[in-house]
């Protein structure tokens, strides 16, 4: 008797469905809400990612790449191209090939895709010192900085010395002030401090005796203007323009810590650009150059990791403690 073979089962496949760019961004949408930030990261932080994502899909577009069907080899042309084309730093691009990586593992995790084509694909090394980007103001010239802003009696002098003073000796983020209320202000005893939300935490920050006061006298202004304070109302607020009474922007901070280094002289000297965040800088530089404990200042500043601060504590220990000045050697 013939035997005939019993033919293997053949496995269903499923229909060959194309992915499309939409697909991607939709998955991806769903994971900046529900995933970045364990689903409470800042409004600036979603933008950022979309932006991102958004200059990859152009690119892919110039390039006839349909994003779906990217590989490896097309992540690093990206890189290729962001590194010959745009300029862009080391610590740039690798804040975009982060966002790209994640745009794809939404899209693995979905299922949509097989495999993260930027997964493994690194930035160019950075090859500047770490400490060359940090621009401060010394002591002196921090005091000829704050003494800049007139004694009028004004709501916009009270507020952009209580601003700047914080800025320059506390150094929060300049975010951190854009964001925060009335009701973040913090009585623990005698002390006031600002309860401020960072990167990846909230701490309050500690203001002097000095600070404080500086804060009253800009809100007992706002009172005498008028203005009826409420625990959500902006800690800070822009004055003298039609945005009056509203919650200062981030742009509106940055022009105000300008347009005093401009009035000092201090914005730009030879081998130094000062900007807002350069304020913040200053306050760490300061601060352990005056004696103060590494881990006091990483928690003044809110840095997650202490070798940020560390920074600080090298540049300090670069210039005080040059081995070339124990030579004794004149030139």
């Amino acid at each position: 008797m013939q035997v005939t073979a019993t033919p293997s089962p053949i496995t269903p496949q499923p229909p060959n469905l194309a992915i499309t760019t939409a697909n991607l961004l939709e998955v991806f949408a769903e994971f900046l809400n529900i995933d970045v930030g364990a689903g409470d990261a800042a409004s600036d932080t979603l933008n950022t990612y979309r932006r991102q994502v958004q200059q990859f899909v152009d690119w892919c577009d110039r390039q006839k790449i349909y994003p779906a069907q990217v590989t490896k080899d097309d992540i690093k042309h990206y890189r290729r191209w962001m590194v010959e084309k745009k300029k862009f730093k080391p610590a740039t691009i690798a804040l975009k090939l982060s966002v790209v990586k994640r745009f794809y593992q939404a899209a693995v995790e979905q299922g949509l895709i097989p495999i993260n084509p930027a997964a493994g694909v690194k930035p160019p090394k950075e090859k500047r010192d770490p400490a060359e980007r940090i621009s401060y103001l010394e002591k002196a010239e921090v005091e000829q900085f704050l003494e800049a802003i007139p004694q009028d009696g004004t709501l916009k002098a009270a507020r952009d010395k209580a601003l700047l003073a914080i800025m320059t000796l506390e150094g929060p983020r300049t975010v951190e002030l854009h964001r925060a209320n009335i009701s973040d202000l913090v009585r623990q005893g005698g002390n006031i401090g600002i309860r401020v939300e960072g990167k990846r935490n909230i701490r309050v920050v500690p203001l002097t005796p000095d600070i404080a006061g500086l804060v009253m006298i800009y809100l007992e202004a706002r009172k005498e203007s008028g203005e009826t304070l409420k625990p959500s109302s902006p800690l800070f607020i822009a004055v003298g323009n039609r945005a009056g009474g509203q919650r200062i922007s981030r742009r509106g901070i940055r022009l105000i810590v300008d347009y005093y280094l401009q009035e000092t002289a201090l914005k730009q000297t030879p081998g130094r650009t000062i900007s807002a965040h350069s304020l913040r800088h200053t306050a760490g530089t300061l601060a352990l150059r005056s004696g103060a404990e590494l881990r006091q200042v990483q928690d003044l500043l809110g840095h997650a990791d202490p070798r940020t601060t560390c920074i600080y504590a090298h540049i300090a220990d670069r210039w005080l403690n040059n081995p070339a000045l124990k030579l004794g050697i004149k030139i």
